[in-house]
């Protein structure tokens, strides 16, 4: 921040920026409010926005934006924010989405670069905060459900619901070796499987 990004944008506020950059890690796993960010720095919208962009193509954070397509009152604004950075996030919990949203990323992109599709990257979040972190998308058709918990080795409601809605498959990681667990959900499944384990299939 106090270098590159600052040699390379012309950003002057290099110590509100180094503020904003120390809020993040509490900021990971919901989705981000730029207005309640400025805020709280007292700073413009437009400067977070600004900020935010800098660190995004400085490979400091990565975002991700909301899946509304199919989705009953989804909501269509906030993105998600993630740190390549993951040991600053201190909590477990946000600490583990964080390295989901990498190797799903990772996948991604490499899908991209392949040649296997137009892949993207998204969440879910409806009005009534009911929420699966992590969808995939091929050429803007949902293709997959993740969720990521520490340990809940049952199916989350918002998985189930938000499956029966799009018809795709749908996992739940967990951050512990329990191995493979199958569950119906209706006429589907969802699988329930160790993060290491499933996100090492990836390509």
């Amino acid at each position: 921040i106090r270098e590159d990004i600052r040699d390379l944008t012309g950003i002057k506020s290099v110590s509100d920026m180094e503020t904003l950059y120390s809020l993040l890690p509490s900021k990971v796993g919901a989705p981000l409010s730029v207005p309640s960010l400025a805020s709280d720095l007292k700073v413009s919208y437009n400067s977070i926005r600004g900020w935010l962009s800098a660190f995004e193509r400085f490979f400091l954070i990565f975002t991700i934006s909301p899946w509304t397509e199919s989705v009953a009152r989804a909501i269509q604004k906030d993105r998600k924010i993630y740190l390549w950075d993951a040991p600053r996030i201190e909590e477990p919990a946000p600490r583990f989405e964080n390295m989901v949203a990498i190797e799903l990323w990772r996948a991604v992109t490499n899908w991209n670069d392949l040649g296997y599709g137009n892949f993207s990257l998204h969440f879910i979040r409806n009005k009534e905060h009911q929420e699966v972190d992590f969808l995939i998308a091929n050429r803007r058709k949902p293709v997959a459900l993740i969720e990521a918990k520490m340990s809940d080795t049952q199916p989350c409601s918002a998985l189930k619901k938000f499956q029966n809605a799009l018809r795709i498959p749908a996992v739940q990681l967990i951050d512990e070796d329990e191995g493979y667990q199958l569950f119906s959900n209706n006429d589907r499944s969802i699988l329930v499987a160790p993060g290491y384990q499933w996100l090492s299939q990836l390509p």
